[in-house]
C-alpha cells in the first residue's frame, strides 16, 4: 500500500460507464421487452449458465431454507433486522401528514404514501450478499410498502443462494424469483409473462446492473446507481495500526476497483499501518479481490495538518468514513459530505455493513454531496392537496393570474379569471 502525501494524491481515473455495456444493457431491455420470458431464459442461460425451471422460487424452497439456516446466522439476521426496524421506524416519525393554513381560506397539505410493489436485488455469484435484503426489505416494510420481490442470480444447480432465501423466509417475503444482472433488472421494469412488473428497483449490483437501472430510469424508480465501493479512515497516533489495516482490508474485499484510503498526520502511523496490511493480505484467500483493491487504489496518505485532511476529506464525500483519532467528538461537526459516519475505535464500518440498524447501501463516488443512503424514504411519496374556499381564491387567485400572465400563459390566466369572475374577484393593481 503506497505512502502518498496527500496533496500529492491523484485518485486513479475508473471507467465507470463503459459504450460496450451500456449497448448489451440496452439490447437486453428491448429483447425483454419484446419477447418477456423466452429473452429471460436465453440471458440466464448466456451470463449464468443455468436456466431455472421456474424463475419464481416455491414457497417451501423459501420456508426450507429459513428451517435449514443455522440457529446462529439466523440470530445474528434477527438481530440486525430488528436494529435496522427500530432505525426505520424512527426515521418514520419524520414523516407526517399534515394540513396547514397558508392563508385565510387556503389550506395546503401533505400525504405520505408508500411505494406500493418494489424490487430488490440482491447480488449472487461469489458473494450472495443477502444483506442488501434486510437492508431494503426491512425500511420498506417500515414504510408501508405491501409487494416486496427479491430478484437473485441463480447458483450453478438454479437455486437462489439458502442465506438470501433464509432472509427472504425470515422477513415473510413470498415473491423470490432465480434471476439476475440486467436481465433481472429489465424484469422489474418491463414486466413479462411470468414477473410482475415493480414501481421501484433496489438495491446494489454490479456495473451491467446499475448501467441496467440507470436505462429504465423513469419507466420505473430506482435507488441510486452505486460504484465501488469506498473507505476513508482519519486517523492519529491514539488508533491501533493493526485494527486499521483490517479495515482497509473489510472494504478492499468488495471489489477489485474498491478504494481504501488512510488519510493521517502520523509517518509513523503510516509505516505501521502499511507493514500490517502486508501482513494480513498473506491471511487472506489468494482470489481475494482485496489485493488488487489495495495494489490499485489503496493508498495511505499523510496530512501536514487536520485542517487539510477535512478539506479534503469533504471534497471527496467518501460513502463510509471513520474517524479513529483521539478525540473525534471535536471533529464531527467539521464533516459535511459522507455516507455514513463511524466515530471512535468501536465504531467498525463492517457494523454498518450489517447489524448497527444502518442501512449499507450508500452514495459513492462523490455522490454523498447531493444524495443519501437507502432509507424509509426512498419508500415513501409525499403526496400534497390542497383546498381553497372562495374566500381564499380571492386572496391568492389574482395573484397567480398575474404570475401566469408575465409567463405569457394565456390559459392558464383563463383559467383564473374564470373562477375571479364567478367569484366578483377584482384583480388588484400589482404595479403599485
Amino acid at each position: 500500500m503506497k505512502i502518498i502525501p496527500l496533496d500529492r494524491y491523484r485518485p486513479q481515473e475508473q471507467a465507470t460507464e463503459l459504450e460496450d455495456a451500456r449497448r448489451t444493457v440496452r439490447a437486453i431491455i428491448a429483447a425483454v421487452e419484446r419477447h418477456g420470458d423466452a429473452a429471460l431464459r436465453k440471458f440466464s442461460w448466456r451470463y449464468d449458465r443455468v436456466v431455472p425451471r421456474r424463475f419464481r422460487v416455491e414457497a417451501d424452497e423459501i420456508a426450507a431454507a429459513l428451517e435449514g439456516c443455522p440457529g446462529d446466522l439466523r440470530r445474528a439476521m434477527v438481530l440486525a433486522a430488528g436494529n435496522l426496524r427500530c432505525f426505520a421506524r424512527r426515521q418514520m416519525r419524520a414523516y407526517r401528514d399534515f394540513s396547514l393554513d397558508v392563508a385565510g381560506g387556503v389550506t395546503a397539505g401533505q400525504r405520505v404514501l408508500p411505494i406500493e410493489r418494489i424490487g430488490v436485488y440482491v447480488p449472487g455469484g461469489r458473494f450472495p450478499l443477502f444483506s442488501s435484503l434486510l437492508m431494503a426489505a426491512v425500511p420498506a416494510r417500515a414504510a408501508g410498502v405491501k409487494e416486496i420481490a427479491v430478484f437473485s442470480p441463480p447458483t450453478a444447480g438454479g437455486r437462489v443462494a439458502a442465506p438470501v432465501l433464509a432472509a427472504a423466509g425470515l422477513l415473510e417475503i413470498k415473491e423470490v424469483y432465480a434471476l439476475g444482472g440486467a436481465q433481472a433488472v429489465a424484469a422489474m421494469a418491463c414486466g413479462s409473462e411470468s414477473i410482475p412488473p415493480v414501481h421501484k428497483i433496489v438495491g446494489p449490483g454490479n456495473c451491467y446492473v446499475n448501467l441496467a437501472k440507470l436505462a429504465v430510469f423513469g419507466r420505473v424508480g430506482i435507488d441510486l446507481p452505486a460504484g465501488p465501493s469506498e473507505i476513508v479512515i482519519l486517523a492519529d497516533d491514539s488508533a491501533r495500526p493493526g485494527v486499521l489495516a483490517a479495515d482497509l482490508l473489510a472494504q478492499a474485499e468488495h471489489d477489485p476497483r474498491a478504494v481504501a484510503l488512510l488519510v493521517t498526520p502520523s509517518p509513523r502511523l503510516a509505516a505501521a499501518v502499511r507493514h500490517e496490511v502486508k501482513k494480513q493480505l498473506r491471511q487472506l484467500p489468494p482470489a481475494s479481490p482485496a489485493r488488487l483493491s489495495v495494489k490499485g487504489q489503496g493508498a495511505i496518505l499523510l496530512a501536514a495538518s487536520l485542517a487539510q485532511a477535512v478539506a479534503f476529506i469533504n471534497g471527496r464525500a467518501p460513502e463510509h468514513l471513520e474517524l479513529q483519532v483521539g478525540r473525534p467528538g471535536r471533529l464531527v461537526g467539521r464533516f459535511s459530505a459522507f455516507g455514513s459516519l463511524f466515530i471512535g475505535p468501536a465504531a467498525a464500518e463492517a457494523l454498518g455493513d450489517y447489524s448497527s440498524g444502518l442501512n449499507h447501501v450508500l452514495p459513492t463516488a462523490g455522490a454523498a454531496r447531493f444524495s443519501a443512503g437507502l432509507s424509509v424514504r426512498d419508500f415513501l411519496r409525499l403526496a400534497t392537496t390542497l383546498r381553497v374556499s372562495a374566500a381564499g381564491l380571492g386572496r391568492i387567485g389574482p395573484a397567480a393570474r398575474r404570475l401566469a400572465e408575465a409567463e405569457n400563459l394565456s390559459a392558464h390566466a383563463r383559467s383564473l379569471d374564470m373562477r375571479l369572475q364567478a367569484l366578483g374577484v377584482r384583480p388588484p393593481d400589482f404595479d403599485k
